[in-house]
């Protein structure tokens, strides 16, 4: 049974000595793994290196939760997976070990609030979504394009001058004139 330590630091304070040092002052000699990437990253080779070589009876531990995970749903996946494969998880700052029966619990109770969190989230983007339709309003971004400036853009075409030259011309990406272009040519057949 080895135990490992995990360690990232943000895109923005990339600086993880001070978690190798905690780490260290309470587990000497764990063997370190560290990212410095934005939790929202989903790269992360130093912890895809440690979940390579953590096995059964093994426990990983951090200075705390969000440098596991980015979400709580996000770090509970992450902890069931090791819990799944007989892998031990423990943040120091929170206090937290799923090595015991407590640190389980807790964990479970964290697992409940994060489901309601997100059941409340769709809750209320739904919630939103039809105020917005019962006030006319439709989602999704404005269209740039209307019937002026799809017919100016055939005007502009029909001249000889080039796609970028019209986009350019109609203050619209180019993506926007070929999709003018495309609905033309199928509306036309």
């Amino acid at each position: 049974m080895s135990e490992y330590g995990y360690v990232r630091g943000s895109a923005r304070d990339q600086c993880t000595k001070r978690q190798v040092d905690e780490l260290e002052g309470d587990s000497p000699g764990l063997r370190m793994y560290s990212d410095v990437a934005s939790g929202a990253d989903g790269s992360r080779p130093g912890l895809s290196k440690l979940m390579e070589t953590v096995q059964t009876g093994d426990t990983i531990i951090v200075v705390s939760l969000d440098r596991l995970g980015r979400t709580l749903a996000d770090l509970i996946s992450r902890i069931d997976t090791l819990h799944e494969n007989g892998i031990g998880f423990r943040s120091l700052r929170e206090s937290i070990d799923t090595t015991s029966s407590t640190g389980r619990s807790i964990l479970h109770v964290f697992a409940a609030l994060a489901r309601f969190e997100r059941e409340r989230a769709l809750e209320r983007t739904r919630a939103g979504l039809a105020a917005a339709r019962a006030a006319g309003r439709l989602g999704g971004r404005p269209r740039k394009t209307n019937e002026e400036i799809i017919a100016k853009a055939n005007r502009l075409i029909e001249t000889g001058l080039s796609k970028e030259e019209v986009a350019g011309a109609l203050r619209v990406s180019r993506s926007t004139i070929y999709r003018i272009l495309k609905t033309d040519v199928g509306s036309a057949e």
